[in-house]
Parts: C-alpha cells; structure tokens; sequence
C-alpha cells in the first residue's frame, strides 16, 4: 500500500506564492521519479515538473523560471515553490510517484490533488 499526500494549495493572488509538498509512505523499495501535475478544469491533467533520482529536472515551458521542484532529504518528499503565479495557473495539482514496492513492479502513483486558485 503506498500513499500520496499533498499539502500547500490554496487562494493567492497573482503575482503571489505557493509552496506545495507531497509526501510519498508505504512499503516503497525504490522511487525512481517524482513530479507534479495539474488540470484545470475542461482541460487534460498536464506535467508541470519532474525530478528523477540523479536530481535531474524538466518543467513545462508555461512554468519555466518560475516554479522550483526539488526532493526532500528523505527522496520519499517532494516540493513544488511556486512564484509570480498567474491566473492561467488555477488548477488542481497532483503529486506523482514512479516508485516499485517491495511486492510490486515499478508502476506510477497519485496524490489526491491539492487545489490553487489564483485571482487576478
């Protein structure tokens, strides 16, 4: 059994920041990627950023300069700093896990979702 847990979202005005945190428990062997997605609504769930086990990252361009992901020290934890947000950015955010139990092959994993609205 693994689970996600997210915690951060919530109302900012633009220009604002969000810091958004995801906590990955469970019987977890070995976490080879962790990222963030969001879907606004009427739209398809989108990457957002990524950060794999070597520290290696890939954001989407629309948040290119702006958004930070980064690991915890404990790698089962990862962070989203959110800057000179946007209304185009009000969304629900998930956390994902690329990870393998130690009763399973590697397969991905979601969070709950964690809501950011952001007003003009």
């Amino acid at each position: 059994q693994v689970q996600l847990v997210e915690s951060g979202g919530g109302l900012v005005q633009a220009g604002g920041s969000l810091r958004l945190s995801c906590a990955a428990s469970g019987s977890i062997f070995s976490i080879n990627a962790m990222g963030w997605y969001r879907q606004a609504p009427g739209k398809q769930r989108e990457l957002v950023a990524s950060i794999n086990g070597g520290g290696s990252t890939n954001y989407a361009d629309s948040v290119k300069g702006r958004f930070t992901i980064s690991r915890g020290n404990a790698k089962n934890t990862v962070y989203l700093q959110m800057n000179s947000l946007k209304p185009e950015d009000t969304a629900v955010y998930y956390c994902n896990a690329e990870l393998q139990t130690y009763y399973t092959l590697r397969a991905d994993y979601w969070g709950q979702g964690t809501q950011v609205t952001v007003s003009s």
